[in-house]
This record gives C-alpha cells, sequence and structure tokens, in this order.
C-alpha cells in the first residue's frame, strides 16, 4: 500500500476530500487502494482533474483510468 509510512493515507484521503470533482472515494481489498469516482464534463475535463489533482496526491505511485462510455442501468433503492 504505502510502505514505510502510516500517515500517508490519512494525507491522501485529507487531499482527495478538498477535490471538487471526487464524488466518492472508497478503501478498496484487492490491487487497488482507493476507487474513486470522479465527475468530468469530458476527456479535456478529465485531463485537467488529473493533471491538477490526482497526480498530485500524496503517496500516488500509480493510477489506472476507465470511463463509464454509457450508464445502462442505475438506482439507489434497496431490495427490502
Amino acid at each position: 500500500m504505502f510502505p514505510g509510512s502510516e500517515t500517508v493515507p490519512d494525507a491522501v484521503v485529507a487531499a482527495v476530500k478538498r477535490v471538487p470533482d471526487v464524488l466518492e472515494c472508497h478503501l478498496m481489498a484487492g490491487t487497488a487502494d482507493y476507487l474513486l469516482k470522479v465527475v468530468a464534463q469530458d476527456t479535456d475535463d478529465f485531463a485537467r482533474i488529473h493533471r491538477q489533482h490526482l497526480a498530485r496526491l500524496p503517496g500516488v505511485a500509480q493510477m489506472h483510468s476507465s470511463f463509464a462510455l454509457r450508464t445502462v442501468f442505475k438506482t439507489t433503492a434497496l431490495p427490502v
């Protein structure tokens, strides 16, 4: 994750909270440490967000980005 520093994850979370384009941040199990849901107008806007904010997050060694091409299904209803 972040070898050699217990404070880096706290610094990442604090920095992510300051990025207005980040809608969600999830601590993950598996190969990725965090999953961020980011809103952008288009790919140029995402490039700006990446350059100005995401690439500057403390302790980040690498990032992988994926884009939704189309929303097929979305709900917030819980199956109660």
